[in-house]
């Protein structure tokens, strides 16, 4: 079990946070590592953090959902995050487990309909689409299915996660649809379609991650987030574009959740509002392009169209219940392991 040292000491050694103030209560935030911190902390924690000076963010950084969820069941009995980041599949067995405490329902007033999970006891804090990767100078023309990953000419060419990440659940999930099945939750037609493809594979672990493997020159295709995709598309100088297939998509729905039984509730919650609230959730859209969860935000056009957010997108995305998705989450992951990760 991680301790309070090795919690504070991971979020002292990121260039945001600084040792809090005898007069101010801290509250542990775990969330997601690398670029999503690097623009949360000063989209969010900061101005909150300004606002509310008796109240310390330890930003606890944590490498996926999964990771975030074995932390709060070892450190069930005393929890050490007070509040977490996490895609609501996980955040289910988390909320059946007991993990989180019920939030409060004004909590959901301002949100979109969408951010009240059923089984989920933590609304939804943002909203994102999964999305192709490419490199535009190796993947000509620009691919518009997600069919171009069967292509052999892109041997070895392919880099992204596998499941029980949802990135690689989502994959399963699109390869699916794109190749005849016609239920997301009977996914037999896209185990195999992806064993087949696994051959062209040149890694199920990048590392960093696959958007800069592409930008490096190391891969030709990969899929991820619409938000993490526009960002460093922006910084790769055309080195990475986003592509959304004819096919369609789906959403991925993160969620901000209170874990149970923390020492201090009432600042935790006044961290959950903000962080709910149109300031933040402006904030944090206009810097990364996440789509809102508060309908009250006023968002800038030039970010929107670059969000999950703009009628195309939505016109374009398969209805997943992400609730429905994390019961057989389990079982996808055990064929990933039999038929795919085999074929490597």
């Amino acid at each position: 079990m991680i301790t309070r040292r090795i919690l504070t000491g991971a979020a002292l050694a990121t260039p945001f946070i600084r040792p809090a103030r005898a007069d101010q209560t801290t509250v542990t935030l775990a969330a997601y590592s690398g670029i999503f911190q690097d623009n949360y902390v000063p989209a969010v924690v900061e101005p909150f953090e300004r606002a509310n000076p008796d109240i310390k963010i330890q930003y606890y950084p944590a490498g996926s959902s999964a990771a975030t969820l074995g932390l709060l069941r070892a450190q069930k009995a005393a929890p050490q995050l007070d509040v977490v980041i996490i895609d609501a599949s996980v955040a289910k067995a988390g909320s059946d487990e007991g993990l989180f405490e019920k939030p409060d329902p004004a909590l959901y007033n301002d949100l979109h309909p969408t951010a009240r999970i059923a089984g989920v006891d933590a609304p939804a804090v943002l909203f994102d689409n999964f999305v192709l990767l490419y490199s535009p100078q190796r993947v000509q023309p620009a691919p518009t299915s997600w069919k171009v990953f069967w292509d052999p000419k892109y041997k070895d060419q392919i880099a992204f996660a596998a499941a029980p990440d949802i990135v690689g659940l989502s994959f399963t999930i699109m390869a699916n649809k794109t190749w005849g099945g016609d239920n997301y939750l009977k996914l037999d037609t896209g185990i195999n379609k992806v064993a087949e493809m696994a051959a062209n594979v040149l890694t199920f672990d990048p590392k960093p991650d696959n958007y800069t493997m592409i930008t490096a020159g190391q891969a030709s295709l990969g899929v991820g987030w619409n938000a993490r995709g526009q960002l460093y598309a922006g910084r790769s100088e055309g080195k990475l574009a986003v592509a959304l297939p004819d096919e369609g998509s789906l959403f991925q729905i993160n969620v901000i959740g209170e874990s149970k039984g923390i020492k201090n509730p009432a600042a935790t919650r006044r961290f959950i509002r903000y962080a709910l609230g149109v300031e933040a959730q402006k904030a944090f859209t206009e810097r990364m392009f996440y789509a809102p969860v508060n309908a009250k935000a006023v968002i800038s056009p030039e970010a929107i169209a670059r969000t999950a957010s703009t009628p195309d997108r939505q016109s374009k995305m398969l209805p997943v219940d992400w609730v429905e998705i994390a019961k057989i989450r389990d079982g996808v992951t055990e064929q990933w392991r039999r038929k795919i990760l085999t074929r490597r």
